[in-house]
């Protein structure tokens, strides 16, 4: 696998959890849990990148790599590409993994299949989707939906939408997009580089920015969704799944 770094981003501003990275699971903070998970993915270092002393502090205490970065990114993209410019200055690095810092379940393989998804045919990004089987699922503007074309693989789609509403219409597999993502250095640049697009604006889904401006996204298919913490039930259900790990 070429040189490879996980970027965790997280920051303390969330409306809906406040202060989400530092919420206590199992006593300790759930970016601590999303760092360990990203580690056991064995794909190379691993450095969160916050605006928050705190959040770097909790990190350091417990043994993991973390950069502080400008207050007033925009997208958590942003804020990846000044980790990786921080970490990274003679620009050796290969491969990035923008992993969101509020999935404390995840499966450490899901990364591995997002840059498999990324080395799938020379794509400008990588990220994965699995099959909705949750009939409510289906209508939630929440879930965002991926539209995509399946390559000669079979288990890799070149994505061709990204959506909240129900789609594609009529009968077939709808797919659960998640948010992780692998790009090269110079594809992440020049990703950070585009205005936000106007189907990215209507939608609010950064992807999209990617896909109006002609970059390729593959997107690999796995058989389990992690659970996103953005509200105090999602923080106690993923209180509940990791304590029955133990």
């Amino acid at each position: 696998m070429t040189s490879c770094l996980i970027v965790i981003p997280a920051r303390l501003k969330a409306t809906r959890l406040p202060d989400k990275p530092l919420a206590d699971i199992g006593g300790e903070p759930m970016i601590v849990h999303v760092w360990r998970r990203a580690v056991e993915a064995d794909c190379g270092p691993v450095v969160v990148a916050t605006d928050a002393e705190r959040v770097h502090d909790a990190v350091r205490a417990a043994g993991g790599d973390a950069v502080m970065t400008r207050p007033d990114h925009v997208s958590g993209s942003d804020r990846v590409f000044e980790a990786v410019l921080r970490r990274d200055p003679a620009a050796k690095l290969e491969t990035i993994v923008n992993l969101q810092g509020d999935l404390p379940t995840l499966d450490p393989s899901l990364v591995r299949a997002c840059l498999h998804a990324w080395n799938e045919g020379g794509a400008d990004i990588g990220t994965i989707a699995a099959e909705i089987v949750r009939d409510e699922e289906r209508t939630d503007p929440n879930v965002v939906k991926m539209i995509g074309s399946p390559l000669q693989t079979g288990s890799v789609l070149r994505a061709l939408y990204f959506t909240r509403a129900t789609a594609p219409y009529g009968d077939g597999p709808l797919y659960h997009h998640i948010g992780i993502y692998a790009y090269s250095r110079h594809a992440l640049e020049r990703f950070v580089s585009l205005p936000p697009s106007p189907l990215e604006r209507r939608e609010r889904l950064e992807q999209l920015r990617a896909l109006e401006a002609g970059m390729l996204i593959h997107v690999g298919l796995v058989d389990t969704v992690p659970l996103g913490v953005d509200t105090p039930p999602d923080l106690e259900r993923a209180r509940e799944l990791l304590r029955s790990r133990r």
